[in-house]
């Protein structure tokens, strides 16, 4: 298919006698056309970066979005502009399908173009760029098509993930076709799950996810997702809910998410590998869908900005995790449990870096598998939004083993400033910095509460 899209692209190209890119709604590279002549005449920095990273800027689109072209249904003119590297103007493509924008075709005007009509105010179309518009049509269609077959391995792969452990193997079963019919997946090839928290499901006709080398199959789930993790009908809200069975190759299965009154939305895109423990093509799928406006959050779930602030700190960005891999279907409910506790470990402890593995989370293997309850009541104080300093003291203390000239250092404080504040965390807290217990319960706390 995506041979289908270059050559639709050179159509265009040729009519029109232009270079062409084709983009989806989210701005990821799907085909470009042959750029003639000294790439220094033809290109500007901004086509330039869409081809050699496959995507454009959140500047970039956020420009060519200012002039309706999510809402167009003819083609129309983007002036340049050169302070956002934007040197050539375009005339961009509108590519719909049955009312839905699924993608854009953009072409650089040298000059040659600008007096061609567009069809705008009544005027008819120059028959070029009606045949171009047929073009992009028909590429919309494909894209639909794309779209939809990708929906329902969506479709399939959320119901095994959400599945109970009785209904499972069916499901298992019922994804396993569905892959093999697509000529996408060979049984016994080596899989994995990347998640990414959080991940935007408010716009219903969001564009496809891109073609990349490994994806298989992607849908959104609550973060807390899927039976296994919330009660069963008519339950405690209060009793934790245990993950169903023993996990896989040594693999704990047992451990619980905390659960919310409105769960953070995750994306599971579901990446084949090319060997066991080869985990590059899951962090290449895992960098692009962190690029994805779609992947944001606000400044932290469920909690109101620091001293009431009227002005919210900036969206926080989303982070990924990859659980380990398998070549057994059945146990990609467990990959998923892994993933979505390395993402979460990821978006709360920025020294992880925006993607992680499962198994280099350390400690937060346990954390993440903590029931969602109230903080321990020495904890709470300190939790106080006045108290954010003092917390992160401690916890930086705490990170050091107690060593207050690393702690000092890394704080940039005085040893003495910071004998101050952790008298101050003991009081508030009523526990001993110098008993290892309350060190721990501390400790725990203090990286459970920013899960």
């Amino acid at each position: 298919m995506r041979g289908d899209y270059q050559q639709l692209v050179d159509e265009i190209s040729a009519a029109l006698g232009a270079p062409a890119t084709l983009e989806d709604r989210d701005f990821g590279l799907i085909a470009f056309g042959a750029h003639e002549g000294d790439d220094d005449e033809v290109m500007d920095p901004v086509r330039t970066r869409s081809i050699l990273q496959r995507r454009s800027s959140a500047a970039v689109r956020a420009w060519f979005e200012a002039f309706g072209i999510a809402r167009a249904k003819t083609a129309l003119r983007i002036p340049p502009d050169p302070a956002a590297g934007v040197f050539k103007g375009r005339i961009c493509l509108p590519v719909r399908h049955r009312g839905i924008v699924h993608g854009y075709v953009w072409l650089l005007d040298d000059g040659h173009l600008t007096d061609l009509e567009l069809g705008s105010r009544g005027a008819p179309p120059d028959p070029r760029i009606a045949q171009a518009m047929e073009t992009a049509a028909r590429i919309g269609a494909l894209l639909a098509d794309e779209a939809r077959a990708g929906s329902e391995l969506g479709d399939l792969l959320r119901e095994l993930l959400a599945a109970p452990p009785d209904g499972q193997p069916a499901a298992a079963a019922a994804l396993r076709d569905a892959l093999r019919d697509s000529l996408r997946f060979t049984p016994g090839a080596p899989l994995t799950l990347v998640a990414v928290v959080p991940w935007d499901t408010s716009d219903t006709d969001a564009a496809p996810l891109p073609s990349l080398p490994g994806l298989l199959a992607a849908c959104a789930l609550p973060a807390g997702g899927g039976p296994a993790d919330g009660p069963a009908a008519g339950a405690d809200e209060t009793e934790p809910a245990a993950r169903p069975g023993s996990g896989r190759n040594g693999r704990a299965g047992s451990a619980v998410l905390p659960r919310s009154a409105a769960p953070v939305p995750a994306l599971a895109a579901l990446v084949r590998l090319r060997a066991s423990g080869a985990s590059a093509p899951a962090h290449t799928v895992a960098e692009h869908l962190l690029r994805s406006p779609r992947a944001s959050a606000g400044p932290a779930e469920g909690r109101a900005p620091r001293g009431g602030s009227a002005h919210p700190p900036p969206p926080r960005p989303g982070a990924a995790g990859i659980g380990l891999g398998t070549r057994e279907l059945t146990d990609l409910p467990a990959t998923w449990r892994e993933a979505l506790d390395a993402a979460r470990a990821a978006h709360a402890e920025p020294r992880l870096g925006p993607i992680t593995q499962w198994d280099a989370i350390g400690p937060y293997r346990m954390l993440t598998a903590l029931p969602g309850t109230a903080p321990d009541p020495a904890i709470g104080p300190l939790l106080a939004p006045a108290h954010a300093e003092l917390a992160r003291t401690a916890e930086v203390f705490l990170d050091c083993a107690g060593q207050a000239s690393r702690t000092a250092h890394a704080l940039g404080i005085h040893r003495q400033t910071l004998y101050y504040r952790l008298g101050r965390v003991e009081k508030l807290t009523g526990l001993d910095l110098d008993d290892g217990e309350h060190r721990l319960l501390l400790h725990m706390a203090l990286k459970a509460a920013r899960l």
